[in-house]
């Protein structure tokens, strides 16, 4: 085993490649990942059948032996207006309708920038260990538990949002994890326990959420939630939900934006999660969802080559554009509404039933 000096350089280094939190336990299988398998049996997981790799439920399975994960977060919370005071999801809008995209996807894309910053980790921990052993970095992108990890190595606590809290920075954090075959010594001493969970009796994260995708505290029906519907379905969205959906066309913010311990959380430094212009010169925050709907898929590729947003494809993004679009309270003869019309119905003959059934839906509702 190596020693509590170790572990303490692990995170110093960490820290001044850039992470805010970062903390070393030893893999066993938590409570936590035990539950997992009810969950599935739920059938909350709805499309995402990767989920059911049996190394997410006992991360000992990824390669042998795995002693240690070290658990990385990254804030990503920039000075911005959240969604939630931006109203673009039920407002009336000013001009031209405008939509929403996830904050962790306004910037460059942080598998890139998580993983380079994993990878410096691993580098520099191999050249102080001085021999060989096994490791993997995961940006989430392998089969790994990364919030559950996170809690048992003492960085927060799971929130009734589901997601990872922390008392200082809040829950807009990326979450990177290596793991190895050395024993290092856990960030918690033996005594000592994950951190508390402050949730206490808020409940602003349930009661937010459009689609009511928080089922019960602490559980999350994939299956209703608004970044499941717009990323990871590629079907149809269900009609009963598009409306509820506001003006979400990538990813949703709601439950975190709500959450008193994002109100004081402190704002990145790192520029690469700025909104940033992209190619055409517009931004991904509150881009305009006429701009979104008629992108060809070539434009799609350019626009979003470097960004968290290519995961959704170019026609679902296009379809979340155009469910949107039919939630946008269009005003009748304000100059926009004959374009958006005309789009919607040249859209509604598209080749791809995708694209020409949410565009017929979304003209119903402004017509």
């Amino acid at each position: 085993m190596y020693g509590r000096a170790d572990t303490e350089w692990i995170v110093e280094e960490a820290r001044a490649l850039g992470f805010s939190l970062t903390g070393v336990v030893r893999v066993q299988k938590f409570p936590e990942l035990e539950r997992f398998a009810e969950w599935l049996g739920r059938g909350y997981a709805g499309e995402m059948s990767y989920l059911e790799d049996p190394r997410r439920q006992d991360p000992s399975l990824v390669f042998d032996p795995v002693r240690s994960a070290i658990v990385c977060a990254l804030t990503y919370h920039t000075d911005v207006p959240l969604s939630t005071e931006a109203a673009v999801e039920r407002a009336p809008t000013e001009g031209e309708p405008r939509g929403w995209i996830s904050r962790y996807a306004w910037g460059d894309d942080y598998h890139e920038i998580l993983g380079a910053k994993l990878k410096a980790l691993l580098g520099a921990l191999r050249e102080r260990v001085g021999q060989a052993f096994t490791a993997r970095a995961y940006a989430d992108t392998g089969p790994v538990a990364e919030r559950v990890l996170a809690r048992h190595a003492g960085l927060g606590w799971l929130g009734k949002n589901t997601l990872l809290l922390n008392e200082q920075l809040g829950s807009y954090l990326f979450l990177g994890v290596i793991l190895t075959s050395l024993d290092l010594v856990p960030t918690l001493g033996e005594a000592e326990t994950p951190p508390a969970d402050l949730c206490g009796n808020c409940r602003q994260c349930l009661d937010s959420c459009p689609t009511e995708a928080l089922v019960e505290p602490y559980v999350l029906d994939a299956r209703r939630c608004i970044s499941y519907l717009t990323i990871e379905l590629k079907a149809d969205i269900p009609e009963r939900l598009r409306e509820a959906m506001g003006g979400q066309v990538f990813g949703c913010d709601i439950c975190q934006d709500v959450c008193p311990f994002n109100r004081a959380a402190p704002p990145t430094l790192l520029p690469e999660f700025l909104p940033r212009p992209t190619v055409s010169g517009e931004s991904l925050y509150r881009p305009r969802l006429v701009w979104l709907a008629e992108m060809s898929e070539t434009e799609f590729q350019s626009q979003f080559r470097r960004s968290a947003v290519k995961r959704t494809k170019w026609a679902g993004l296009v379809r979340n554009a155009l469910i949107a679009l039919g939630n946008a309270r269009v005003e009748r003869g304000r100059p926009e509404e004959g374009r958006i019309k005309e789009l919607l119905g040249r859209l509604s003959r598209s080749d791809l039933p995708l694209i020409a059934e949410s565009a017929r839906w979304a003209l119903s509702r402004i017509q």
